[in-house]
């Protein structure tokens, strides 16, 4: 379980890192080179795809942090857990609840996020 946490934490400090080169670095040891994300804004396939979304969050979220909101729950290649999204140390603007699918090296293949709380448009 320590293990999958340790991967989960890895993989929201992925989603903020601002340098280009460490986070592509970051997602591909990270994730399958045939991982996919999805949730109700994007469906994406590949690691240059997932970068790429985590790049266009990071420029409408400026400044902004995903940070764990509670416990990683996981078994067998599975691992849930609910994030969120603000200034650091303020009230949280974004909260999403993701699945992660590992795979037999664990590394991530899927995750299928949901959004619970969004901005207003």
């Amino acid at each position: 379980m320590s293990d999958v946490k340790d991967l989960v934490e890895r993989y929201l400090a992925a989603w903020n890192e601002r340098d280009a080169g460490a986070r592509r670095a970051a997602v591909d040891g990270l994730c399958a080179e045939d991982a996919t994300y999805t949730d109700p804004l994007v469906d994406v396939a590949g690691r240059d795809a997932i970068d790429a979304v985590i790049g266009a969050v990071q420029q409408r979220f400026p400044d902004f942090v995903f940070r764990l909101a509670g416990d990683v729950d996981a078994h067998h290649d599975l691992a849930r857990f609910t994030w969120e999204l603000g200034p650091e140390g303020g009230e949280a603007v974004v909260v999403g609840f993701d699945v992660a699918v590992l795979t037999g090296d664990g590394r991530i293949g899927k995750v299928h996020g949901f959004l619970d709380k969004v901005p207003a448009a």
